[in-house]
Protein backbone atom coordinates (compact mmCIF):
# COMPACT_ATOMS: atom_id res chain seq x y z
CA UNK A 1 0.00 0.00 0.00
CA UNK A 2 1.61 4.03 -0.72
CA UNK A 3 0.06 6.66 0.53
CA UNK A 4 2.47 8.66 -1.42
CA UNK A 5 0.43 11.47 -3.79
CA UNK A 6 0.71 11.21 -7.27
CA UNK A 7 -0.22 12.81 -9.87
CA UNK A 8 -3.14 10.58 -10.87
CA UNK A 9 -5.31 8.31 -9.03
CA UNK A 10 -4.05 4.64 -8.77
CA UNK A 11 -6.12 2.59 -10.28
CA UNK A 12 -7.84 0.06 -7.45
CA UNK A 13 -7.77 -3.35 -7.99
CA UNK A 14 -10.82 -5.62 -7.74
CA UNK A 15 -10.12 -5.83 -3.90
CA UNK A 16 -9.17 -2.55 -3.14
CA UNK A 17 -12.47 -0.25 -4.24
CA UNK A 18 -11.80 2.99 -3.06
CA UNK A 19 -14.29 4.30 0.07
CA UNK A 20 -16.46 7.09 -0.38
CA UNK A 21 -15.16 10.16 1.00
CA UNK A 22 -17.25 12.71 3.01
CA UNK A 23 -16.14 16.04 3.74
CA UNK A 24 -17.79 18.14 6.13
CA UNK A 25 -17.58 21.17 8.82
CA UNK A 26 -19.18 24.40 10.65
CA UNK A 27 -20.54 26.47 7.29
CA UNK A 28 -17.31 29.18 6.62
CA UNK A 29 -14.65 26.78 7.34
CA UNK A 30 -13.60 27.02 3.60
CA UNK A 31 -15.09 22.86 2.37
CA UNK A 32 -16.09 24.98 -1.13
CA UNK A 33 -12.70 26.40 -1.71
CA UNK A 34 -10.69 23.40 -0.68
CA UNK A 35 -13.03 21.69 -3.11
CA UNK A 36 -12.59 23.48 -6.16
CA UNK A 37 -8.96 23.91 -6.09
CA UNK A 38 -8.88 20.19 -5.34
CA UNK A 39 -10.69 19.14 -8.26
CA UNK A 40 -8.52 21.92 -10.16
CA UNK A 41 -5.42 20.32 -9.28
CA UNK A 42 -6.82 16.43 -9.73
CA UNK A 43 -9.27 16.51 -12.17
CA UNK A 44 -9.37 12.50 -11.25
CA UNK A 45 -11.59 13.33 -8.21
CA UNK A 46 -15.44 12.78 -8.65
CA UNK A 47 -17.46 15.30 -6.77
CA UNK A 48 -20.62 13.64 -6.10
CA UNK A 49 -23.28 15.99 -7.88
CA UNK A 50 -26.73 16.78 -5.38
CA UNK A 51 -30.39 16.67 -6.34
CA UNK A 52 -32.41 19.49 -5.80
CA UNK A 53 -35.66 21.15 -5.65
CA UNK A 54 -33.88 24.23 -5.62
CA UNK A 55 -34.53 26.56 -9.10
CA UNK A 56 -31.35 27.05 -10.94
CA UNK A 57 -29.39 30.34 -10.21
CA UNK A 58 -28.26 32.20 -13.27
CA UNK A 59 -25.16 30.00 -14.53
CA UNK A 60 -26.31 27.26 -12.88
CA UNK A 61 -26.78 24.34 -15.60
CA UNK A 62 -28.40 20.79 -14.86
CA UNK A 63 -26.36 18.09 -13.84
CA UNK A 64 -23.16 20.36 -13.47
CA UNK A 65 -23.92 22.01 -10.13
CA UNK A 66 -27.04 20.21 -9.19
CA UNK A 67 -29.36 18.15 -11.10
CA UNK A 68 -32.51 20.00 -10.58
CA UNK A 69 -35.70 18.13 -10.30
CA UNK A 70 -39.18 19.36 -8.89
CA UNK A 71 -40.74 18.19 -5.78
CA UNK A 72 -42.48 15.07 -7.34
CA UNK A 73 -39.31 13.70 -8.98
CA UNK A 74 -37.69 14.38 -5.10
CA UNK A 75 -40.38 12.16 -3.52
CA UNK A 76 -39.88 9.51 -6.10
CA UNK A 77 -36.25 9.35 -5.19
CA UNK A 78 -36.96 8.93 -1.26
CA UNK A 79 -39.51 6.21 -1.93
CA UNK A 80 -37.24 4.43 -4.13
CA UNK A 81 -34.17 4.54 -2.17
CA UNK A 82 -31.91 5.88 -4.52
CA UNK A 83 -30.70 9.19 -2.54
CA UNK A 84 -27.59 8.22 0.54
CA UNK A 85 -29.19 11.17 2.13
CA UNK A 86 -31.11 13.89 2.46
CA UNK A 87 -32.24 17.38 3.64
CA UNK A 88 -34.07 20.49 3.97
CA UNK A 89 -32.49 23.65 3.76
CA UNK A 90 -34.42 27.37 3.72
CA UNK A 91 -37.44 25.61 2.14
CA UNK A 92 -35.85 23.29 -0.49
CA UNK A 93 -34.76 19.44 -0.20
CA UNK A 94 -31.01 18.67 -0.91
CA UNK A 95 -30.09 15.00 -1.96
CA UNK A 96 -26.99 12.50 -3.17
CA UNK A 97 -28.22 10.14 -5.83
CA UNK A 98 -26.73 6.82 -4.63
CA UNK A 99 -26.33 5.09 -7.79
CA UNK A 100 -23.52 7.01 -9.19
CA UNK A 101 -21.97 7.16 -6.22
CA UNK A 102 -21.58 3.54 -6.63
CA UNK A 103 -20.66 3.34 -10.08
CA UNK A 104 -17.81 6.02 -9.85
CA UNK A 105 -16.56 3.68 -6.53
CA UNK A 106 -17.06 0.42 -8.45
CA UNK A 107 -15.13 2.01 -11.71
CA UNK A 108 -11.98 2.33 -9.00
CA UNK A 109 -12.37 6.15 -8.83
CA UNK A 110 -11.89 8.44 -5.61
CA UNK A 111 -15.60 9.88 -5.06
CA UNK A 112 -15.86 13.29 -3.02
CA UNK A 113 -18.70 14.30 -1.19
CA UNK A 114 -19.24 17.61 0.28
CA UNK A 115 -22.23 18.28 2.69
CA UNK A 116 -23.11 19.66 5.89
CA UNK A 117 -23.46 17.26 9.10
CA UNK A 118 -26.89 16.14 9.20
CA UNK A 119 -25.95 14.82 5.47
CA UNK A 120 -22.90 13.35 7.01
CA UNK A 121 -24.56 11.01 9.75
CA UNK A 122 -26.63 9.90 7.34
CA UNK A 123 -24.40 8.79 4.89
CA UNK A 124 -23.26 7.18 7.64
CA UNK A 125 -25.76 5.32 8.33
CA UNK A 126 -26.26 3.86 4.66
CA UNK A 127 -22.70 3.49 4.07
CA UNK A 128 -20.74 2.78 7.44
CA UNK A 129 -17.88 2.18 5.28
CA UNK A 130 -17.29 5.61 3.32
CA UNK A 131 -14.40 7.93 4.96
CA UNK A 132 -15.86 10.94 7.09
CA UNK A 133 -13.53 13.54 6.94
CA UNK A 134 -14.26 16.80 9.72
CA UNK A 135 -12.68 20.24 8.05
CA UNK A 136 -11.90 22.30 10.98
CA UNK A 137 -10.82 25.89 11.31
CA UNK A 138 -7.62 27.26 12.58
CA UNK A 139 -9.21 28.88 15.41
CA UNK A 140 -12.82 30.13 16.74
CA UNK A 141 -12.20 33.51 16.33
CA UNK A 142 -11.31 33.10 12.85
CA UNK A 143 -14.01 31.06 11.57
CA UNK A 144 -15.95 33.94 13.36
CA UNK A 145 -13.90 36.59 11.35
CA UNK A 146 -14.87 34.47 8.08
CA UNK A 147 -18.87 33.65 9.30
CA UNK A 148 -18.87 37.73 9.94
CA UNK A 149 -16.76 39.16 7.17
CA UNK A 150 -18.94 39.38 4.33
CA UNK A 151 -20.96 42.69 6.01
CA UNK A 152 -24.12 41.83 4.26
CA UNK A 153 -25.93 39.87 7.09
CA UNK A 154 -28.14 40.99 9.65
CA UNK A 155 -26.71 40.77 13.39
CA UNK A 156 -29.41 38.03 14.01
CA UNK A 157 -28.80 36.24 10.90
CA UNK A 158 -25.16 35.81 12.38
CA UNK A 159 -25.81 34.59 15.44
CA UNK A 160 -27.87 31.98 14.07
CA UNK A 161 -24.67 31.26 12.36
CA UNK A 162 -22.20 30.85 15.35
CA UNK A 163 -24.67 29.15 17.09
CA UNK A 164 -24.76 26.36 14.81
CA UNK A 165 -21.03 26.26 13.84
CA UNK A 166 -20.50 25.99 17.69
CA UNK A 167 -22.92 22.82 17.43
CA UNK A 168 -21.05 21.53 14.06
CA UNK A 169 -17.54 21.74 15.65
CA UNK A 170 -18.46 20.04 18.72
CA UNK A 171 -19.70 17.13 16.17
CA UNK A 172 -15.66 16.98 15.63
CA UNK A 173 -15.70 13.34 17.55
CA UNK A 174 -18.19 11.66 15.05
CA UNK A 175 -15.69 11.51 12.20
CA UNK A 176 -12.47 9.65 11.13
CA UNK A 177 -10.42 12.40 9.91
CA UNK A 178 -10.08 16.09 11.35
CA UNK A 179 -8.06 18.63 8.43
CA UNK A 180 -7.71 22.10 9.83
CA UNK A 181 -7.54 24.28 6.95
CA UNK A 182 -4.73 26.20 7.68
CA UNK A 183 -3.70 26.41 3.99
CA UNK A 184 -5.90 25.29 1.43
CA UNK A 185 -3.23 24.20 -0.94
CA UNK A 186 -1.75 21.72 2.13
CA UNK A 187 -5.57 20.96 2.85
CA UNK A 188 -5.97 19.49 -0.58
CA UNK A 189 -3.39 17.99 -0.88
CA UNK A 190 -4.11 15.65 2.58
CA UNK A 191 -7.53 14.82 1.68
CA UNK A 192 -6.10 13.40 -1.68
CA UNK A 193 -3.62 11.50 0.44
CA UNK A 194 -6.80 10.12 2.75
CA UNK A 195 -8.68 9.58 -0.75
CA UNK A 196 -6.36 7.67 -2.57
CA UNK A 197 -5.27 5.51 0.51
CA UNK A 198 -8.16 2.99 0.58
CA UNK A 199 -7.60 0.99 3.45
CA UNK A 200 -9.45 1.13 6.64
CA UNK A 201 -8.93 1.48 10.19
Amino acid sequence: MSSAVSRGATPATPDRQPRLTVLSGPSGVGKSTVVAHMRKVHPEVWLSVSATTRKPRPGERHGVQYFFVDDEEFDKLIANGELLEWAEFAGNRYGTPRQAVLDHLAAGEPVLLEIDLQGARLVRESMPEARLVFLAPPSWEELVRRLTGRGTESAEVIERRLAAARVELAAEKEFDETLVNTSVEDVSRELLALMLNNSGE
